[in-house]
Protein backbone atom coordinates (compact mmCIF):
# COMPACT_ATOMS: atom_id res chain seq x y z
CA UNK A 1 0.00 0.00 0.00
CA UNK A 2 1.91 3.06 -1.05
CA UNK A 3 1.56 6.49 0.92
CA UNK A 4 -0.89 8.37 -0.83
CA UNK A 5 -3.42 5.51 0.07
CA UNK A 6 -2.67 5.07 3.62
CA UNK A 7 -2.83 9.41 3.66
CA UNK A 8 -5.52 10.51 1.64
CA UNK A 9 -3.46 14.45 1.89
CA UNK A 10 0.23 13.07 1.62
CA UNK A 11 0.24 14.76 -2.16
CA UNK A 12 0.51 17.93 -0.20
CA UNK A 13 3.86 17.13 0.81
CA UNK A 14 4.76 16.89 -2.42
CA UNK A 15 3.49 19.91 -4.10
CA UNK A 16 4.74 22.09 -1.43
CA UNK A 17 8.54 20.53 -2.45
CA UNK A 18 7.58 21.68 -6.24
CA UNK A 19 6.67 25.28 -5.10
CA UNK A 20 9.50 25.18 -3.35
CA UNK A 21 11.77 24.14 -5.29
CA UNK A 22 10.70 26.63 -8.09
CA UNK A 23 11.12 29.59 -5.52
CA UNK A 24 6.92 29.90 -5.35
CA UNK A 25 6.61 29.07 -1.84
CA UNK A 26 4.95 31.35 0.66
CA UNK A 27 5.43 31.25 4.37
CA UNK A 28 3.85 33.32 6.87
CA UNK A 29 5.70 35.71 9.43
CA UNK A 30 4.36 37.40 12.41
CA UNK A 31 4.61 41.22 12.67
CA UNK A 32 4.96 42.72 16.34
CA UNK A 33 3.27 45.78 17.26
CA UNK A 34 1.67 48.67 14.75
CA UNK A 35 1.54 48.59 11.31
CA UNK A 36 3.07 51.66 9.94
CA UNK A 37 6.40 52.77 7.85
CA UNK A 38 8.27 51.16 9.92
CA UNK A 39 7.73 47.28 11.55
CA UNK A 40 8.61 44.58 13.03
CA UNK A 41 8.29 41.09 11.88
CA UNK A 42 9.94 38.10 13.09
CA UNK A 43 11.82 40.18 16.13
CA UNK A 44 13.55 42.60 13.78
CA UNK A 45 12.54 46.39 12.60
CA UNK A 46 12.12 47.00 9.00
CA UNK A 47 11.31 49.90 7.06
CA UNK A 48 8.06 48.41 5.45
CA UNK A 49 7.51 49.14 1.09
CA UNK A 50 4.59 46.01 1.00
CA UNK A 51 1.71 47.42 2.88
CA UNK A 52 -1.21 48.99 1.11
CA UNK A 53 -1.41 51.42 3.88
CA UNK A 54 -0.89 54.43 1.22
CA UNK A 55 -2.19 57.68 3.40
CA UNK A 56 0.01 55.92 6.67
CA UNK A 57 -3.67 55.65 8.74
CA UNK A 58 -3.57 52.11 9.54
CA UNK A 59 -1.90 53.25 13.10
CA UNK A 60 -3.49 56.65 13.32
CA UNK A 61 -4.91 57.43 16.50
CA UNK A 62 -7.99 59.24 15.35
CA UNK A 63 -9.14 55.55 14.05
CA UNK A 64 -8.48 53.77 17.18
CA UNK A 65 -9.81 56.48 18.79
CA UNK A 66 -13.31 56.40 16.80
CA UNK A 67 -13.17 52.29 16.85
CA UNK A 68 -12.67 52.73 20.59
CA UNK A 69 -15.82 55.01 21.20
CA UNK A 70 -18.08 52.41 19.19
CA UNK A 71 -16.59 49.06 20.75
CA UNK A 72 -17.90 51.08 24.14
CA UNK A 73 -21.06 52.03 22.63
CA UNK A 74 -22.25 48.71 20.28
CA UNK A 75 -19.34 46.19 21.64
CA UNK A 76 -17.67 44.52 18.97
CA UNK A 77 -19.30 41.57 17.18
CA UNK A 78 -22.08 42.08 14.63
CA UNK A 79 -23.88 38.82 15.74
CA UNK A 80 -25.71 38.09 12.31
CA UNK A 81 -25.33 39.04 8.66
CA UNK A 82 -26.37 43.09 7.70
CA UNK A 83 -30.39 41.36 6.72
CA UNK A 84 -30.99 39.66 10.33
CA UNK A 85 -29.72 41.97 12.96
CA UNK A 86 -26.08 43.23 11.95
CA UNK A 87 -25.95 46.51 10.55
CA UNK A 88 -25.60 48.68 12.97
CA UNK A 89 -25.29 52.68 13.56
CA UNK A 90 -21.99 53.05 12.79
CA UNK A 91 -22.57 50.86 9.49
CA UNK A 92 -25.44 53.06 8.24
CA UNK A 93 -24.02 55.99 9.11
CA UNK A 94 -20.75 54.69 7.00
CA UNK A 95 -22.82 54.26 3.96
CA UNK A 96 -23.83 57.99 4.41
CA UNK A 97 -20.84 58.97 4.72
CA UNK A 98 -19.06 57.15 1.50
CA UNK A 99 -22.44 57.84 -0.85
CA UNK A 100 -21.29 61.72 0.04
CA UNK A 101 -17.65 61.05 -0.58
CA UNK A 102 -18.59 59.30 -3.91
CA UNK A 103 -21.12 61.65 -4.79
CA UNK A 104 -23.82 58.67 -5.59
CA UNK A 105 -26.63 58.41 -3.83
CA UNK A 106 -26.37 55.42 -2.15
CA UNK A 107 -23.62 53.25 -0.46
CA UNK A 108 -23.61 49.25 1.10
CA UNK A 109 -20.20 47.89 2.61
CA UNK A 110 -19.20 44.16 2.39
CA UNK A 111 -17.42 42.46 5.14
CA UNK A 112 -14.59 42.80 2.96
CA UNK A 113 -13.33 44.04 -0.70
CA UNK A 114 -12.99 40.44 -2.03
CA UNK A 115 -16.76 39.65 -1.41
CA UNK A 116 -18.08 43.19 -2.73
CA UNK A 117 -15.96 42.50 -5.79
CA UNK A 118 -17.42 38.70 -6.22
CA UNK A 119 -21.02 39.69 -4.87
CA UNK A 120 -21.78 42.47 -6.99
CA UNK A 121 -20.55 40.95 -10.30
CA UNK A 122 -22.50 37.42 -9.02
CA UNK A 123 -25.71 39.63 -8.42
CA UNK A 124 -25.19 41.50 -11.82
CA UNK A 125 -25.18 38.67 -14.51
CA UNK A 126 -25.47 35.26 -14.73
CA UNK A 127 -26.25 32.67 -16.90
CA UNK A 128 -27.54 34.06 -20.54
CA UNK A 129 -25.45 37.11 -19.57
CA UNK A 130 -21.63 38.22 -20.67
CA UNK A 131 -19.17 39.70 -18.78
CA UNK A 132 -16.10 41.38 -20.21
CA UNK A 133 -12.46 41.27 -17.96
CA UNK A 134 -8.76 42.72 -18.16
CA UNK A 135 -6.78 39.38 -18.01
CA UNK A 136 -4.99 41.48 -15.26
CA UNK A 137 -7.62 41.98 -12.77
CA UNK A 138 -7.64 40.94 -9.49
CA UNK A 139 -8.16 37.42 -8.38
CA UNK A 140 -11.41 38.62 -6.52
CA UNK A 141 -12.98 39.85 -9.81
CA UNK A 142 -11.78 37.28 -12.05
CA UNK A 143 -13.54 35.07 -9.33
CA UNK A 144 -16.78 37.03 -9.44
CA UNK A 145 -16.96 36.25 -13.14
CA UNK A 146 -16.92 33.28 -12.84
CA UNK A 147 -19.14 32.36 -9.96
CA UNK A 148 -21.32 34.27 -11.79
CA UNK A 149 -22.05 31.81 -14.61
CA UNK A 150 -22.25 34.04 -17.47
CA UNK A 151 -20.00 33.95 -20.39
CA UNK A 152 -16.72 34.83 -19.41
CA UNK A 153 -14.50 36.72 -22.03
CA UNK A 154 -11.09 37.78 -21.48
CA UNK A 155 -9.57 40.77 -22.93
CA UNK A 156 -5.86 41.92 -22.90
CA UNK A 157 -4.61 44.53 -20.41
CA UNK A 158 -6.00 47.78 -20.80
CA UNK A 159 -6.76 46.98 -24.54
CA UNK A 160 -10.38 48.79 -25.10
CA UNK A 161 -10.29 48.06 -29.16
CA UNK A 162 -9.93 44.41 -28.55
CA UNK A 163 -12.53 44.76 -25.95
CA UNK A 164 -14.84 46.66 -28.33
CA UNK A 165 -13.96 44.04 -31.02
CA UNK A 166 -15.37 41.56 -28.51
CA UNK A 167 -18.30 42.92 -27.78
CA UNK A 168 -19.04 43.56 -31.14
CA UNK A 169 -18.86 39.63 -32.31
CA UNK A 170 -20.96 39.07 -29.19
CA UNK A 171 -24.36 37.58 -29.81
CA UNK A 172 -27.48 38.60 -27.91
CA UNK A 173 -26.53 38.48 -24.42
CA UNK A 174 -29.53 39.82 -22.03
CA UNK A 175 -26.84 41.77 -20.50
CA UNK A 176 -23.48 42.84 -20.78
CA UNK A 177 -21.08 44.07 -17.81
CA UNK A 178 -17.23 45.08 -18.10
CA UNK A 179 -14.85 44.94 -15.33
CA UNK A 180 -11.77 46.44 -14.67
CA UNK A 181 -9.26 47.50 -11.79
CA UNK A 182 -8.79 51.27 -12.01
CA UNK A 183 -5.01 50.88 -10.78
CA UNK A 184 -3.62 47.78 -11.48
CA UNK A 185 -2.01 45.92 -8.02
CA UNK A 186 0.70 44.62 -8.91
CA UNK A 187 1.45 47.02 -12.29
CA UNK A 188 0.94 49.91 -10.55
CA UNK A 189 -1.19 50.96 -14.04
CA UNK A 190 -4.27 53.15 -14.47
CA UNK A 191 -7.07 51.16 -17.16
CA UNK A 192 -7.97 53.79 -20.05
CA UNK A 193 -11.26 54.45 -18.32
CA UNK A 194 -12.48 56.98 -20.95
CA UNK A 195 -12.08 54.85 -23.73
CA UNK A 196 -13.05 51.85 -21.49
CA UNK A 197 -16.74 54.19 -21.30
CA UNK A 198 -17.17 55.04 -24.95
CA UNK A 199 -16.73 51.14 -25.60
CA UNK A 200 -19.71 50.52 -22.91
CA UNK A 201 -21.91 53.08 -24.60
CA UNK A 202 -21.42 51.99 -27.73
CA UNK A 203 -22.70 48.15 -26.71
CA UNK A 204 -25.19 49.48 -24.50
CA UNK A 205 -23.07 47.44 -21.47
CA UNK A 206 -22.42 48.00 -17.80
CA UNK A 207 -18.89 49.47 -16.17
CA UNK A 208 -17.84 48.30 -13.28
CA UNK A 209 -14.60 50.01 -11.85
CA UNK A 210 -13.03 48.44 -8.84
CA UNK A 211 -10.86 51.68 -7.17
CA UNK A 212 -9.74 49.34 -4.44
CA UNK A 213 -5.84 50.96 -4.56
CA UNK A 214 -6.83 54.46 -5.53
CA UNK A 215 -9.79 55.56 -3.49
CA UNK A 216 -8.34 58.02 -0.92
CA UNK A 217 -5.12 58.86 -3.23
CA UNK A 218 -6.40 59.77 -6.78
CA UNK A 219 -8.61 62.54 -7.75
CA UNK A 220 -8.94 65.81 -6.64
CA UNK A 221 -11.33 64.66 -3.83
CA UNK A 222 -9.41 61.12 -3.40
CA UNK A 223 -12.33 59.27 -4.87
CA UNK A 224 -10.28 57.22 -7.80
CA UNK A 225 -9.36 56.76 -10.64
CA UNK A 226 -12.78 57.19 -12.52
CA UNK A 227 -12.91 61.07 -10.63
CA UNK A 228 -8.97 61.20 -11.63
CA UNK A 229 -9.84 60.60 -15.45
CA UNK A 230 -13.01 62.33 -15.57
CA UNK A 231 -15.16 59.54 -15.76
CA UNK A 232 -17.29 59.17 -12.71
CA UNK A 233 -20.75 59.49 -14.30
CA UNK A 234 -19.81 56.95 -16.72
CA UNK A 235 -19.33 54.33 -14.30
CA UNK A 236 -22.22 52.54 -13.25
CA UNK A 237 -21.02 50.26 -10.66
CA UNK A 238 -17.93 51.67 -7.97
CA UNK A 239 -16.04 49.55 -5.55
CA UNK A 240 -13.86 50.53 -3.13
CA UNK A 241 -12.08 49.34 0.21
CA UNK A 242 -12.02 50.09 3.46
CA UNK A 243 -8.92 48.42 4.30
CA UNK A 244 -6.05 50.23 2.01
CA UNK A 245 -5.66 53.94 1.82
CA UNK A 246 -8.47 54.10 4.73
CA UNK A 247 -6.87 52.34 7.46
CA UNK A 248 -9.53 50.03 8.26
CA UNK A 249 -11.29 46.68 7.17
CA UNK A 250 -14.28 45.93 4.36
CA UNK A 251 -15.54 46.63 1.21
CA UNK A 252 -17.91 48.90 -0.28
CA UNK A 253 -20.25 49.53 -3.37
CA UNK A 254 -21.46 53.39 -4.32
CA UNK A 255 -23.86 53.78 -7.13
CA UNK A 256 -27.41 54.50 -8.07
CA UNK A 257 -29.80 53.62 -5.11
CA UNK A 258 -31.87 50.86 -7.43
CA UNK A 259 -27.73 49.15 -7.40
CA UNK A 260 -27.58 49.17 -3.61
CA UNK A 261 -31.24 47.62 -2.91
CA UNK A 262 -30.62 44.88 -5.81
CA UNK A 263 -27.16 44.49 -4.20
CA UNK A 264 -29.20 44.03 -0.56
CA UNK A 265 -31.28 41.21 -2.23
CA UNK A 266 -29.10 39.26 -4.46
CA UNK A 267 -25.27 39.55 -2.89
CA UNK A 268 -24.68 36.60 -1.62
CA UNK A 269 -21.47 37.49 0.29
CA UNK A 270 -23.61 40.85 1.42
CA UNK A 271 -26.73 38.73 2.56
CA UNK A 272 -25.18 35.27 3.80
CA UNK A 273 -22.13 36.96 6.07
CA UNK A 274 -21.93 38.41 9.33
CA UNK A 275 -21.33 42.00 9.52
CA UNK A 276 -18.11 43.07 10.28
CA UNK A 277 -17.35 44.90 13.69
CA UNK A 278 -19.48 48.29 14.14
CA UNK A 279 -15.99 49.80 15.34
CA UNK A 280 -14.20 49.06 11.83
CA UNK A 281 -17.11 50.65 10.54
CA UNK A 282 -16.44 53.92 12.87
CA UNK A 283 -12.60 53.42 12.13
CA UNK A 284 -13.69 54.37 8.39
CA UNK A 285 -15.53 57.31 9.01
CA UNK A 286 -13.13 58.48 10.87
CA UNK A 287 -10.76 57.94 7.99
CA UNK A 288 -12.78 59.09 5.15
CA UNK A 289 -13.04 62.67 7.41
CA UNK A 290 -9.20 62.50 7.27
CA UNK A 291 -9.03 62.52 3.33
CA UNK A 292 -11.19 65.26 3.09
CA UNK A 293 -9.20 67.41 5.05
CA UNK A 294 -5.87 66.48 4.61
CA UNK A 295 -5.57 66.61 1.07
CA UNK A 296 -1.67 66.88 1.34
CA UNK A 297 -1.48 63.43 2.14
CA UNK A 298 -2.09 62.08 -1.18
CA UNK A 299 -0.88 64.80 -3.14
CA UNK A 300 3.28 63.79 -1.07
CA UNK A 301 2.46 60.40 -1.84
CA UNK A 302 2.34 61.03 -5.42
CA UNK A 303 4.59 63.45 -5.74
CA UNK A 304 7.33 60.64 -4.23
CA UNK A 305 6.31 58.45 -6.17
CA UNK A 306 6.80 60.14 -9.44
CA UNK A 307 10.44 60.86 -7.93
CA UNK A 308 10.64 57.30 -7.12
CA UNK A 309 9.80 55.85 -10.49
CA UNK A 310 12.05 58.44 -11.81
CA UNK A 311 14.97 57.37 -9.61
CA UNK A 312 14.56 53.72 -10.84
CA UNK A 313 14.13 54.00 -14.73
CA UNK A 314 17.28 56.66 -14.83
CA UNK A 315 18.96 53.75 -12.61
CA UNK A 316 17.60 50.85 -15.57
CA UNK A 317 15.47 49.05 -13.32
CA UNK A 318 11.89 47.46 -15.38
CA UNK A 319 9.38 49.21 -13.38
CA UNK A 320 6.92 48.49 -16.40
CA UNK A 321 4.28 50.92 -16.72
CA UNK A 322 3.54 51.86 -13.47
CA UNK A 323 2.34 55.70 -12.64
CA UNK A 324 1.53 55.55 -8.91
CA UNK A 325 2.15 54.39 -5.56
CA UNK A 326 2.41 50.89 -7.05
CA UNK A 327 5.91 50.13 -8.13
CA UNK A 328 6.95 46.96 -9.73
CA UNK A 329 10.58 45.50 -10.22
CA UNK A 330 10.36 43.17 -13.19
CA UNK A 331 12.86 41.00 -12.71
CA UNK A 332 11.91 38.00 -14.45
CA UNK A 333 12.31 34.74 -12.48
CA UNK A 334 10.84 33.63 -9.23
CA UNK A 335 14.19 33.09 -7.52
CA UNK A 336 15.59 36.37 -8.17
CA UNK A 337 12.74 38.49 -6.61
CA UNK A 338 13.27 36.17 -4.04
CA UNK A 339 16.99 36.56 -3.82
CA UNK A 340 16.24 40.35 -4.69
CA UNK A 341 13.64 40.40 -1.41
CA UNK A 342 16.20 38.75 1.05
CA UNK A 343 19.18 41.14 0.36
CA UNK A 344 17.04 44.24 0.68
CA UNK A 345 15.79 42.39 4.50
CA UNK A 346 19.27 41.74 5.25
CA UNK A 347 19.83 45.98 4.83
CA UNK A 348 16.74 46.57 6.57
CA UNK A 349 13.96 46.62 4.10
CA UNK A 350 10.85 44.71 3.96
CA UNK A 351 9.92 44.75 -0.15
CA UNK A 352 7.87 41.86 -0.72
CA UNK A 353 8.53 39.37 -4.04
CA UNK A 354 6.10 38.86 -6.25
CA UNK A 355 5.60 35.35 -8.25
CA UNK A 356 2.76 33.78 -10.25
CA UNK A 357 0.08 32.90 -9.50
CA UNK A 358 0.19 36.60 -8.46
CA UNK A 359 2.01 37.60 -11.71
CA UNK A 360 1.99 36.09 -15.02
CA UNK A 361 4.90 34.09 -15.74
CA UNK A 362 7.80 35.63 -16.55
CA UNK A 363 7.09 39.30 -14.39
CA UNK A 364 8.24 37.86 -11.49
CA UNK A 365 10.05 40.68 -9.24
CA UNK A 366 9.47 43.29 -6.51
CA UNK A 367 6.31 45.02 -5.34
CA UNK A 368 6.95 48.43 -4.31
CA UNK A 369 4.25 49.96 -2.22
CA UNK A 370 4.68 53.70 -0.85
CA UNK A 371 2.75 55.31 2.44
CA UNK A 372 2.77 59.46 2.24
CA UNK A 373 4.63 58.05 5.29
CA UNK A 374 8.43 57.29 3.93
CA UNK A 375 10.58 59.78 4.27
CA UNK A 376 12.77 61.16 1.69
CA UNK A 377 16.02 59.58 3.35
CA UNK A 378 13.83 56.31 3.45
CA UNK A 379 13.11 56.33 -0.22
CA UNK A 380 16.56 57.02 -0.99
CA UNK A 381 18.23 54.31 0.79
CA UNK A 382 15.79 52.02 -0.79
CA UNK A 383 17.11 53.65 -4.31
CA UNK A 384 20.81 52.98 -3.05
CA UNK A 385 20.18 49.45 -1.63
CA UNK A 386 18.71 48.51 -5.38
CA UNK A 387 21.44 49.86 -6.51
CA UNK A 388 24.02 47.60 -4.62
CA UNK A 389 22.26 44.58 -5.92
CA UNK A 390 24.94 43.55 -8.03
CA UNK A 391 23.91 39.87 -8.23
CA UNK A 392 20.32 40.71 -9.40
CA UNK A 393 20.43 41.30 -13.21
CA UNK A 394 18.25 44.85 -14.28
CA UNK A 395 16.28 44.29 -17.03
CA UNK A 396 15.56 46.59 -19.56
CA UNK A 397 11.74 48.77 -19.35
CA UNK A 398 9.34 47.32 -22.03
CA UNK A 399 8.48 49.54 -24.80
CA UNK A 400 4.63 50.59 -23.92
Amino acid sequence: MDNSTQDPLAWIDHELAALADRGLRRRLATRHGRQGVRIVIDGRELVNFGSNDYLDLAADPRLAEAAAEAAAEESWGSGASPLVCGRSRAHARLEEALARFEGTEDALVFASGFAANAGTIAALVGPGDAVFTDRKNHASLLDGCRLSRADVRAYPHGDSQRLDHLLARAGRDRRRLIVTDGLFSMDGDLAPLGELADVAERHGAMLLVDEAHATGVFGSQGRGTAEHLGVPDRVQVRIGTLSKALGSVGGFVAGRQSLVDWLVNRARPYVFSTAGPPAAAAAASAALEIVRGEPQRRQTLLARAEKLRAELVGRGWNIGRSESQIIPVVLGRAELAVAAAAALRERGLFVPAVRPPTVAEGEAGLRISLSCGHTPEMIDALVECLNELDQIPRRTRPEK
